[in-house]
């Protein structure tokens, strides 16, 4: 590599073209270019013809939008699934007040969006690059302004992105970045924009700046020219490539350079293929099906434009020369020779069937290889598929979805405990207060917590008192009603409460965070179910549900059928053995009504 400080723009003008115009090998007769596979999922996606011009005449169906939003869906998940919490047994009450905050710190930051665009990312290209930007949230990179990296693994060679500035933006760098130079770079600017991926300019009312941003591991010579060219160092270089009309002297501008402690990206792979800076893309395992379902699409359209035309025919004379039938007037009286009669031409397509047939099987092709069935995309099953039946396929469906799902899952707990946590931590211990709801669960846990301290509190009080001759001894029943009134009292304010973080509150405390998208809202209508069939068995005769819980094994076999139903033991009694109760003695069917009918004269 040249490690002359002012080839650094040849470097990059020189990747660049080789990123747009070479692949890499992936096996013999199989290469990856990822220029064009952004490309081409990009087009495809947006109902776009990757050669030809889209001037109307061609039909475009595309199959692919639908399945990919059907991915979105099912593989995304949101902030509330995220749970931060102290991971300290003697703080692990506050990780109320973390989760509270972590609420707020992501609406104030937006963390919703930048999930949906890691996971849109990763399910069009196969490829979620994700970058640290700061003690703001992390940003999800666009693909398209990539302007080159390494195509077989992209975390581990150079990444290049490119970016088009306004000189209002490049000015907000001003004291960070080099001023004069930003100056320089200001005066090339044009009425002209790049898209990213895209190498045609658009004309703009306002001017931008073409900026190239290269992080990498390169020579000491490339921040100082009297460094140790042996020796290589993690960079940040952020340059302006010039033309040789607008600067004669050299090739570029250099906004900004510098070393740089550590990698800012961080990289997540769809069905990861070896070799590969991107995993096998959702749009990309849907490219065949779609180019033979515009096959399809065109070869029906085409047969369609045929049988539009209206021929005639005739072995009379008398026409010769008049080939329109559009030319006559209305109402005109045609006179043909005898035996020799006007007649229509048969143009009608007889393999509109074949070809219609066709279309539908690519289409089920596709539904199939993205996990898409009818219930997914919102169509209506065929009539007569029994409920059940409707549910369980559902069920299969999702389960590709899911698989993928906990590895974004997983990944998004990377990046909390890597990058976002330390920011979160260090927004609360400025302090702060604020207005938040509470869910009723944690209304009963905060009511537990403060009824229990004021008892305990009312407890200490009484004795005293009791022991100064004062009062009378506090007892567990005089304890627990007050107890039960404080809990009472407390919930009778309602769900918005006012929460108050002191400042330095979790200053050394360890924050960890656990990302659960196998949350029970992802199955209400299972778990609904589910929870009906349970308490149906238990309500139709509780008693003989008690004894059998005593037997040996049941309890365990009773706590397994709720696991696997997807429903938390804890919920009937914390999982653990259910103790003898009480007997209820049951009555009869004559003994019920009985009552029923005393009541009823009562």
């Amino acid at each position: 590599m040249e490690t002359k400080p002012e080839k650094i723009y040849e470097y990059i003008a020189t990747e660049e073209t080789n990123y747009k115009t070479h692949g890499v090998p992936i096996i013999d007769g199989y290469e990856f270019k990822m220029y064009e596979h952004i490309r081409l999922s990009t087009l495809y996606k947006n109902s776009k013809f990757s050669t030809g011009k889209d001037d109307g005449n061609r039909p475009y169906k595309n199959i692919i939008r639908p399945i990919v939003n059907v991915a979105y869906r099912s593989e995304g998940f949101d902030v509330k699934d995220i749970e931060p919490y102290v991971n300290d047994a003697d703080n692990y009450y506050k990780s109320l007040l973390v989760r509270k905050y972590h609420n707020r710190f992501a609406r104030k930051n937006d963390l919703d969006t930048f999930i949906d665009e890691v996971v849109e990312s990763y399910v069009d290209y196969g490829l979620a690059l994700v970058k640290n930007v700061n003690e703001t949230k992390p940003e999800c990179v666009p693909l398209q302004r990539i302007a080159f990296c390494d195509q077989t693994d992209i975390l581990s060679g150079a990444i290049c992105e490119k970016h088009a500035y306004s000189p209002d933006q490049l000015l907000d760098f001003k004291g960070i970045w080099i001023d004069e130079e930003i100056d320089s770079a200001i005066a090339q600017a044009r009425a002209e924009k790049v898209n990213d991926g895209s190498e045609q300019k658009a004309k703009t009312p306002g001017k931008y700046i073409e900026v190239h941003e290269l992080h990498g591991v390169f020579p000491e010579t490339w921040l100082d020219e009297g460094g140790d060219p042996d020796k290589y160092s993690r960079q940040l270089h952020i340059v302006v490539l010039g033309s040789q009309k607008e600067n004669k002297d050299k090739n570029g501008i250099t906004l900004f350079k510098g070393k740089e402690k550590e990698s800012i990206y961080k990289a997540l792979k769809r069905d990861p293929i070896y070799g590969r800076a991107c995993g096998f893309g959702g749009i990309e395992e849907l490219f065949e099906s779609q180019i033979w379902t515009n096959y399809n699409e065109i070869q029906i359209k085409e047969m369609l434009d045929v049988a539009a035309l209206m021929i005639v025919q005739t072995a009379s004379l008398k026409f010769k020369g008049q080939n329109k039938i559009t030319d006559l007037p209305k109402g005109t009286i045609v006179q043909t020779e005898e035996n020799k009669p006007l007649s229509m031409v048969n143009i009608q397509p007889l393999n509109m069937g074949e070809f219609e047939n066709a279309l539908n099987r690519w289409e089920v092709q596709a539904r199939t290889t993205g996990s898409a069935n009818d219930a997914q995309l919102g169509l209506n099953p065929t009539s007569g598929t029994p409920f059940a039946l409707q549910n369980l396929v559902v069920s299969s469906g999702q389960g590709l979805h899911e698989y993928r799902q906990g590895k974004i899952a997983t990944f998004f707990g990377e990046i909390y405990r890597d990058w976002i946590l330390k920011y979160l931590v260090k927004e609360m211990n400025y302090g702060d207060s604020w207005l938040e709801e509470m869910n009723m669960e944690e209304m009963q846990y905060i009511a537990e917590s403060v009824s229990t301290k004021e008892s305990n509190r009312e407890a200490v009080r009484m004795a005293i008192k009791y022991f100064d001759k004062e009062g009378e001894a506090p007892t567990q029943d005089i304890i627990d009603a007050y107890k039960d009134t404080m809990r009472k009292d407390w919930m009778k304010g309602g769900n918005k409460r006012f929460i108050e973080i002191i400042k330095d509150e979790f200053k050394g405390i360890p924050i960890d965070v656990d990302v659960n998208v196998a949350g029970k809202q992802k199955y209400l209508n299972k778990m609904s179910s589910d929870l009906t069939n349970i308490f149906r068995q238990i309500f139709s005769n509780p008693v003989q549900f008690q004894q059998a819980m005593k037997i040996p094994g049941m309890n365990k076999a009773f706590n397994e059928i709720l696991e696997f139903s997807g429903i938390s033991p804890f919920l009937f009694g914390g999982g653990e053995d259910i103790q003898e109760a009480e007997q209820v003695p049951q009555q009869n069917p004559q003994q019920q009504m009985v009552g029923v009918n005393n009541n009823n004269q009562q």
